[in-house]
């Protein structure tokens, strides 16, 4: 009885899989391409951490240091909450 159901479901799949692509290609096709720099800009990612990276890592550890006294409850992954780096509070 499923077996019969397979068919149409990748025949709906197929459909909406061409329905994506038709619709993110007319979207892409109505941008316009100016330019308004002659020089290419690359970008590459930072080998090393700038003394204020450094900074804010360690006032980050230092909030967490400070709600597990505080709470008693370890940090898990992704639970971190919004932190507000201060430039001007050292961290030694």
């Amino acid at each position: 009885m499923k077996q019969m159901h397979i068919p149409r479901r990748l025949m709906i799949s197929g459909t909406v899989a061409a329905a994506v692509l038709a619709v993110t290609g007319l979207s892409a096709s109505a941008q316009t391409t100016t330019t308004t720099s002659t020089t290419p800009t690359i970008s590459s990612k930072p080998t090393s951490a700038t003394p204020q990276m450094i900074q804010e890592a360690c006032q980050r550890q230092r909030a967490r240091t400070a709600k597990f006294r505080q709470y008693g409850i370890p940090e898990r992954f992704g639970s971190e909450e919004p932190f507000t780096f201060d430039p001007s509070k050292p961290c030694p």
